[in-house]
């Protein structure tokens, strides 16, 4: 069990990484998305349940999904910004 725990934290420094590297918006995302997914299945290995689910709730879904709507967002004004005026 130490070796698995030890393999996801490695996972989560890859993660965290990973997100910092990348230039495109949405692998970041996908990235920071698994990165919070992770952390709330070590939380729970951890034992403390009420900060998995939390995790998984606030991190991989609501803050993602706040994400993704930012990003589209953000696509749509710069899909405005490139049509010629009229």
């Amino acid at each position: 069990m130490t070796l698995f725990k030890v393999l996801l934290l490695l996972f989560l420094i890859a993660c965290a990484a990973a997100v910092s590297l990348t230039r495109r918006l949405l692998p970041a995302i996908i990235i920071f998305m698994s990165y919070s997914l992770v952390m709330s299945l070590l939380w729970a290995l951890l034992e403390a349940p009420d900060l998995a689910v939390t995790e998984a709730a606030v991190g991989a879904g609501i803050t993602s999904v706040l994400f993704f709507l930012a990003l589209k967002r953000v696509r749509a004004l710069r899909g405005e910004e490139n049509e010629p005026p009229e």
